[in-house]
């Protein structure tokens, strides 16, 4: 089956796809796959003309235009043009970035809005997230102070237990 779908175009792995899958298994519904949203084209970087990881597409796709180096910006336009979906995740995360920046709860409404009807599977699930707990962002959005340092040392603990 992998392979079938690799034709159409999925360049993800065989473990993220088994995900997508298993909620579909567990409803009991057949299993079918549009290869629109799963298809993401590989992205080349334009001075060396290697393929580049996932991780560093990432990094381009939330840094701002301010903070990149010439090299990266010219990466970010190459990318833009090769990709309409590297352009909308940039421009929804770069949103997004603002509204955690600037404190604004009432622009998180609209960019929820945006987001969830985007093809972007990622960003859905991401909407889907937060809307479980609006309020919860709301306040990470607006008050100054964070308990991030202490969960990620539960977290690093966590990992170093599991790994006993």
């Amino acid at each position: 089956m992998l392979l079938e779908i690799r034709d159409l175009g999925y360049t993800g792995s065989l473990s993220h796809l088994g995900r997508l899958l298993a909620g579909w298994h567990r409803a009991g519904r057949p299993v079918t796959v549009d290869a629109a949203t799963t298809a993401t084209p590989n992205l080349i970087d334009p001075l060396t003309g290697h393929l580049v990881s996932p991780i560093v597409a990432a990094a381009l796709c939330v840094k701002p235009r301010g903070l990149l180096t010439e090299a990266q910006a010219a990466k970010v336009d190459a990318f833009k043009t090769i990709s309409p979906a590297f352009a909308t995740l940039r421009a929804l995360a770069m949103r997004f970035r603002g509204i955690l920046r600037g404190g604004d709860v009432e622009t998180l409404t609209v960019w929820l809005h945006d987001a969830h009807f985007t093809t972007l599977y990622g960003i859905r699930r991401f909407v889907h997230t937060l809307r479980q707990d609006l309020a919860a962002v709301g306040n990470a959005i607006t008050e100054t102070w964070s308990n991030g340092q202490t969960e990620g040392q539960i977290n690093r603990l966590k990992t170093l237990k599991r790994a006993m």
